[in-house]
């Protein structure tokens, strides 16, 4: 049976006001970049904030909000009501950076990544236009991948990045891990060692997933029940997803660690299944960028 106790496992407490739904420091977590946080703002309200030494990303998950930073403002970020209306925005700032967000909308809803940082990258407004959608595997195991802070985006650690996958689908499948630094001969990069965050919602609240977290010696090997804005912490190990019939689930993953990368390394036990897909669920892409959002 999937835990509900589980360490890993985060519950956001949300009760369907504003305010803080998820706040997880990297301290909290146990590892050494990622913290995280999760606000929900009615119209009228503000977040106000400082970069401090830190590099972030926003992403606004839903609602409409005008930001003012110390090096720009922008008027109205974000369009789509929620993350099942439309493709996402997003804004990247550098340390040293003071931020007002204004809330435009009611129901705005913005999820923060902050890593340390020692490089200086230039602030960035992420719009839909700016975001591939990539629909990956195959068969019960595809789902779309919308790419925010992709890899090879302009900053140090962060990667950012939003999953969808429909009804009884699953995801990160085969099962990969990403917790060791490793070159090949020539000095290219195979698997990056990263911390991760899952941070969940589905199309209707009483959805869920079931999350294995795994290593291959089994220090780790947990079954993890993750509900509407819980978070799941992956600090090492293989980590696959699958969701429950009948609901369409979303996780938005913040990842920091040893490289601005997805390299990742499949469980030889599973990597065969690959082999097997002949085509994509027809039920994707969950959003486009011809949707309102």
């Amino acid at each position: 049976m999937g835990s509900r106790d589980s360490r890993l496992l985060v519950k956001s407490g949300d009760s369907g006001q504003a305010g803080t739904l998820v706040d997880i420091s990297s301290a909290q977590a146990g590892w050494e970049h990622l913290n995280m946080r999760v606000t929900r703002l009615h119209a009228g309200m503000m977040l106000e904030g400082d970069t401090g030494t830190r590099e972030e990303a926003h992403v606004i998950l839903g609602g409409q909000c005008r930001i003012e930073t110390s090096h720009a403002t922008y008027g109205r970020v974000g369009r789509r009501a929620h993350v099942f209306d439309g493709m996402p925005w997003a804004l990247f700032m550098s340390p040293g950076t003071k931020y007002q967000i204004i809330a435009l909308t009611d129901q705005v809803e913005i999820a923060a990544c902050m890593v340390e940082a020692t490089e200086f990258f230039p602030e960035r407004l992420v719009t839909p236009d700016d975001v591939k959608i990539e629909l990956r595997g195959g068969e019960n195991a595809s789902r779309q991948i919308n790419g925010i802070l992709p890899p090879g985006f302009p900053c140090q650690r962060i990667v950012a990045v939003e999953v969808y996958a429909p009804s009884g689908n699953w995801s990160s499948y085969p099962p990969h891990k990403h917790d060791v630094h490793r070159v090949d001969a020539s000095g290219a990069l195979i698997e990056a060692d990263l911390e991760e965050f899952y941070f969940y919602k589905f199309d209707r609240p009483e959805g869920y997933a079931y999350q294995r977290l795994y290593t291959d010696d089994r220090s780790l090997d947990e079954l993890v029940l993750a509900g509407h804005h819980d978070t799941v912490l992956i600090p090492k190990g293989y980590h696959p997803v699958v969701t429950a019939h009948g609901y369409t689930s979303y996780y938005l993953n913040f990842l920091a660690g040893s490289a601005q990368s997805l390299a990742n390394t499949d469980d030889p036990a599973y990597a065969h299944i690959k082999d097997t897909w002949r085509v994509k669920d027809p039920r994707l892409p969950i959003v486009s960028h011809e949707m309102e959002g």
